[in-house]
């Protein structure tokens, strides 16, 4: 019964859609009716208004849309779609500040002589509108009366012409920073929630096991981690733009032809490219900038790049006079002052000092003069033509019907979810052949043709959360939801372009000159969209395009997580043996020296825990090439496992599938409180009919199953053993050389407490005994001597004769120094030699961050899906 209410659901909608029902309206309203229909039919057919609901009552789902909304976004630390208004409104000042103008007519001078140069001019423009806006509709219009005409006019093909223009205004949805894209990453960050407990929860069946291990869990991700990844797809796309553009011109002379400049190259000319190219440019580096080195989150780039765009608007709307450009050189002044402050001084008011109090006095004057440029430039923009107040508008009323239409949108996924809808979906995906790519395949299909008739908003906010928790939680594949992302992204740039609703073709039609029919605006654009479902399958046959640079930068991060964290750790093997292929003779050698190295001076614990570091070494060589055998063999034994293993796994599923549906309808018959009526005779009769098709199920998994299940799990095992053995080992091995080597790089700080110890007790007072007890903890291997001057202190406070444990702290510095020297003179160098050795390699556990070196290895390793199935 449930689907007829989900036909009825998504029934509305379209209807609402069709009929010209404003979208922000159309899907809460289709919600809201259906619920209602569905609980006054439970009511009238049943006596019980949820009996046709999934789960709990009409008014909980009626709530929960606004629930689950304001759960989300009111949130303090869910701040990322505070970047919306601001990247909007960069959009629209840069429009309406004829920046984007200045650029396209600089462009064109400057490719125009190239073949298709025009063409090439304005994918070039687009990507830059696109890495400093965002907005469809601005750039398209933007391009489309000022490039448009003057292509038309040099002889360009009418579908060339309009194709680039429509595709290139487009670029804004997947080159960061993208409106697309933070959408995508606050759906995504709910879906990677929703798929990490149903990973844990298929773990547990499949296993037994109540926790899984991290490094099998779903990867979270973030706005900044999507910018990231959309970074190379995005270029990759500009680059196949402007390749099919120059191609196209090559083979076609006619259809785009040259365009020579007529005026002269000379300073001039460089100077007013420059001027129109840089500042947009720095703009974008800036903002991009800012995120991709960890300065500044997503929404404190957009306020950026908002304060950056209100400068540059500020000298282009007053060309031509003598200040035009005080402003502008007055931020430059102020932001180089608090460089300049920030680098040679220390600006930390908690730890200031008399010198640094420099710094703060110029970083004051700079922010100051910073605030003057920018409140400058912004009244220019207020009193130009009504710039600021035309740009103001434009942003709230964008921002409100992306915030409207996200409060709707979740409504609707609410009333989805109400009626089973997200289990209907998952049902129908997994019973699909061919695992997680079938899946992904049909997805992205039903994307591509939704993409037809709605927007970007709609697709993301009501398709994602019901099929990204499908897909990121089927481990098969283990895609990372930055690749997801991105490649939704991609997708749905598409729906731009497609017709007969794609927006970026109603823009340009509306800007066109009447000679362009719109048959030759959708003739222009197919090229462009088969060359965005190539870049589809592009960044799905290689990952690593997408997924390198976040995990480059994740790994190498001022918060990278550190080399012992369980997530890194298959990749941090596969480095380790790696460089045990390449340098293992070395390490070899370090080793044996090591053990021939003369221990005599250290004290007898540490000397033996010296022993002890070489012996373990030295095994771990032998245990990390067990690891390696050891997933050898279920590598070689993976293939034939595995289709036993995907089928009664499917079988498991269907199992449980059915198990759920019973539950759900015993739960209907208690509701029904005793009533005998033809619904609870129909619901009886279903659930003896489906249990008696798990009883089939059941009988259709193989008798040896159980047999060739614990067989492979025992690889499985010996792989995980051999792999806490060689963790224990390398740990054992690599602290006990680092401690040693610490304890006598202390000797000259041991010296330093010495000398500072008084010579009468007359001198000593309670604060100077406890900062030297304080001083005598921090030294490596200084704890006794930290204890002997705390009871110093307590003999002074209780008035006792603090002689004897004075000497006694003494004594124990003196012995330190003696035994510390002599062991530096003998073991110091064979032991450094030992600890480099094996620093990045057994001791890379160990290290409090990841080298350059071992960052880019790992972000590699990590980059490539890995296929986890087996493990479930």
């Amino acid at each position: 019964m449930e689907l007829y209410f989900l036909f009825l659901l998504f029934a509305l909608v379209a209807l609402a859609l069709l009929s010209g029902y404003p979208v922000a309206f159309a899907l809460p309203g289709s919600a809201i009716l259906t619920i209602g229909v569905a609980a006054l039919a439970g009511w009238s057919l049943a006596g019980d208004a949820a009996t046709f609901f999934a789960e709990g009552e009409p008014m909980q789902w009626l709530s929960a849309g606004i629930t689950n909304f304001r759960g989300i976004y009111w949130e303090a630390e869910r701040d990322t779609l505070i970047a919306i208004p601001l990247f909007i409104f960069m959009g629209v000042v840069l429009q309406r500040s004829k920046i984007a103008e200045d650029l396209l007519i600089r462009m064109a001078q400057l490719f125009g002589s190239v073949p298709g140069g025009l063409g090439i001019s304005v994918v070039f423009v687009g990507a830059l509108l696109a890495a400093t806006t965002g907005i469809v509709g601005a750039t398209v219009v933007a391009m489309g009366l000022i490039s448009l005409p003057a292509m038309l006019k040099h002889g360009y093909s009418k579908p060339l012409a309009t194709g680039t223009i429509a595709a290139s205004g487009t670029l804004g949805q997947i080159i960061p920073p993208s409106i697309v894209l933070i959408i995508l990453s606050d759906q995504l960050a709910s879906a990677v929630d929703q798929a990490s407990t149903a990973r844990k929860a298929l773990y547990k069946a499949a296993t037994g096991e109540l926790s899984m291990p991290s490094e099998f869990d779903v990867t979270s991700t973030s706005a900044g981690e999507i910018f990231l990844g959309a970074l190379v797809p995005g270029l990759v796309l500009v680059a196949m733009y402007m390749g099919f553009i120059l191609i196209y011109a090559l083979l076609r002379p006619a259809k785009a032809p040259p365009v020579p400049f007529e005026g002269k190259r000379d300073h001039r000319f460089v100077g007013a490219v420059l001027l129109v190219l840089v500042p947009p440019l720095a703009l974008v580096f800036i903002v991009l900038g800012s995120i991709i080195v960890g300065v500044a989150t997503v929404t404190q780039a957009g306020a950026i790049g908002a304060a950056g765009t209100l400068i540059m608007a500020g000298y282009r709307l007053r060309p031509g006079r003598r200040d035009t450009f005080y402003p502008l050189f007055l931020a430059l002044a102020s932001l180089a002052a608090i460089f300049i402050a920030k680098a040679v001084f220390s600006t930390n008011i908690r730890e200031i000092s008399t010198a640094g109090m420099a710094g703060v006095v110029i970083a004051g004057f700079g922010s100051v003069g910073f605030a003057v440029a920018l409140t400058w430039s912004t009244w220019r923009v207020y009193r130009t033509d009504d710039t600021l107040k035309g740009a103001m508008i434009e942003t709230a009323k964008t921002t409100a019907l992306v915030f409207v239409i996200l409060m709707g949108a979740a409504m609707l996924t609410a009333a989805f979810r109400a009626f089973g809808g997200e289990g209907y979906v998952r049902g129908f995906l997994e019973s699909m052949p061919g695992g997680f790519w079938s899946k992904f395949v049909i997805v992205m299909a039903i994307i591509f043709l939704l993409g037809f008739f709605l927007e970007f908003i709609e697709i993301v906010v009501v398709v994602v959360p019901i099929v990204a928790p499908i897909l990121l939680a089927d481990p098969s594949s283990n895609i990372t939801a930055v690749w997801l992302g991105v490649m939704i992204g991609l997708n749905i740039q598409t729906s731009f372009l497609t017709p007969p609703f794609g927006f970026a073709l109603f823009y340009l039609r509306g800007v066109a000159p009447p000679s362009v029919r719109t048959l030759q605006i959708y003739a222009g654009v197919v090229p462009f969209i088969v060359l965005q479902l190539v870049a589809l399958a592009i960044m799905a046959w290689n990952p690593p395009l997408v997924n390198h640079l976040p995990n480059r930068i994740a790994l190498s991060g001022t918060t990278a997580p550190p080399p012992i964290n369980p997530r890194l750790q298959p990749c941090l093997e596969e480095y380790v043996r790696d460089r045990f292929n390449r340098h293992g003779a070395d390490i070899i050698a370090a080793i044996t020296a090591a053990r021939n190295l003369d221990l005599a001076a250290f004290p007898d614990p540490l000397r033996q825990s010296l022993q002890g570091s070489f012996t373990e070494a030295e095994r771990s060589l032998g245990l990390i090439a067990e690891v390696a055998r050891a997933n050898a063999q279920i590598t070689d034994q993976a293939p034939a496992y595995r289709p036993l293993h995907d089928r009664v796994r499917q079988i498991e599923s269907d199992i449980r599938q059915h198990e759920a549906a019973i539950d759900q309808l015993e739960l209907r018959i208690r509701r029904a409180r005793g009533k005998e009526h033809d619904l609870v005779s129909d619901w009886k009769q279903d659930i003896g009919v489906l249990k008696a098709e798990v009883a089939v199920l059941l009988a259709r998994i193989p008798d040896s199953w159980k047999e060739v299940e614990s067989t492979f799990q025992k690889l499985t095992q010996a792989a995980q053993t051999a792999r806490l053995q060689y963790r224990r080992a390398a740990d054992s091995a690599y602290a006990p050389a680092a401690e040693a080597i610490a304890m006598l790089h202390a000797i000259d700080a041991l010296q330093a407490l010495r000398a500072d110890l008084p010579a009468t007790a007359s001198d000593l007072t309670a604060d100077r005994l406890a900062g030297l007890s304080a001083r005598a903890r921090d030294i490596p291997g200084g704890r006794d001597i930290a204890s002997a001057l705390q009871d110093t202190r307590r003999a002074q406070s209780d008035g006792k004769d603090i002689s004897g444990p004075m000497a006694e702290a003494r004594a124990l510095i003196d012995a330190e120094i003696t035994w510390r020297t002599r062991a530096a003179e003998t073991a110091g160098p064979g032991l450094r030699v030992f600890e480099a050795a094996i620093r990045d390699t057994i001791g890379a556990r160990s290290q409090p961050k990841l080298s350059e070196d071992q960052a880019r290895f790992i972000a590699g390793c990590m980059s490539s899906h890995r296929d986890l199935s087996l493990n479930f």
